[in-house]
């Protein structure tokens, strides 16, 4: 079989070289792009006659996915698999396969961070000290004791909460499906309305979906704890990002630590949270580790044996 990794995976060719070892000593034609495109007719010409597609998080549109007339396994090296054409995988009856858990710590860690950046100001205490300042005004607030609250329990946001537990908070959870294993992490599952009112935090980790996309908004920012502080490592589109920046600018809410955005970055100078009175941005870094990118990797590369053994792992349902 032809199987065409189309972009970069964060790693040194080197990895990407030794990883391919075993599918071309199978007999397979292994072809690699180490550069990034998103133009629709080169990502078409880079998938002719594959049989096995490799991705990133490079989007991969439906009209893409109907001139691959070979194509039969889609391997996503990312989470979520909202950049892919699935109208035109499910049609065709291509096998899907996602990363899930490659970042799990990464992404854990970065939306720890942003909460104690916002709620140490560390932002500004770096600009403070970097311009002849002094901490005046930079009186901050520690995780320890307050409660924060976990909307959608994978495992993201079950190792999310561990580490908010690890520093002495109180944990909330909200999901379509309580779990063991969310439980063991001690969070107490509640309403999604209980767990907006009675959180000092409240951190999503829910996948983008039909159902999710801007479900996060005036509605559930009025319904938060005021004063209380929104982080989002999750995917950008879920937030009504203007209601956000409304619930900043009013003072209805402390804070924001963001990762992801309804469009990926660079931000246009106009973008609503840019304006945003106490928010800590990155710009889509919170999977972004070298732990993660070698994991992620690795899993990429398994994912495609295993299909081509007969017995393919993280299979994505394409709904």
């Amino acid at each position: 079989m032809k199987i065409s990794l189309l972009e970069p995976l964060g790693v040194p060719e080197s990895v990407i070289c030794g990883l391919s070892e075993d599918l071309k000593k199978a007999g397979h034609e292994f072809v690699y792009y180490n550069s990034k495109t998103t133009d629709k007719n080169e990502l078409a010409e880079r998938s002719k006659d594959s049989d096995i597609i490799m991705i990133a998080n490079n989007p991969y549109p439906d009209e893409v996915v109907e001139s691959a007339k070979k194509l039969k396994m889609l391997a996503v090296a990312f989470t979520g698999i909202d950049h892919v054409g699935l109208s035109a995988c499910k049609k065709n009856g291509i096998t899907v396969c996602n990363c899930a858990g490659y970042s799990n710590e990464s992404v854990a860690e970065l939306t720890v961070g942003l909460a104690i950046g916002v709620l140490r100001h560390i932002r500004q205490g770096d600009s403070a000290a970097r311009t002849g300042g002094t901490s005046a005004g930079l009186v901050g607030g520690e995780l320890r004791g307050r409660t924060v609250g976990i909307v959608g329990t994978g495992r993201i946001g079950i190792r999310t909460a561990q580490l908010f537990g690890a520093f002495g908070a109180k944990l909330l959870g909200y999901a379509r499906h309580e779990s063991d294993k969310a439980k063991a992490a001690g969070i107490r599952f509640t309403s999604l309305e209980n767990l907006l009112q009675n959180s000092d935090i409240v951190s999503l980790h829910l996948p983008l979906t039909a159902q999710t996309r801007k479900s996060f908004g005036k509605k559930q920012f009025a319904q938060m704890k005021s004063g209380a502080v929104f982080l989002n490592c999750a995917r950008g589109a879920i937030v009504d990002n203007e209601a956000l920046a409304e619930a900043l600018n009013s003072g209805k809410l402390a804070g924001a630590g963001i990762d992801v955005f309804d469009i990926e970055p660079p931000l246009p100078k106009d973008y609503p949270l840019l304006q945003a009175k106490n928010i800590l941005l990155t710009p889509h870094t919170a999977f972004l580790s070298q732990e993660s990118m070698l994991s992620r990797a690795k899993i990429e590369f398994d994912n495609v044996k295993a299909y081509l053994s007969g017995s393919p792992k993280n299979v994505c349902k394409i709904e």
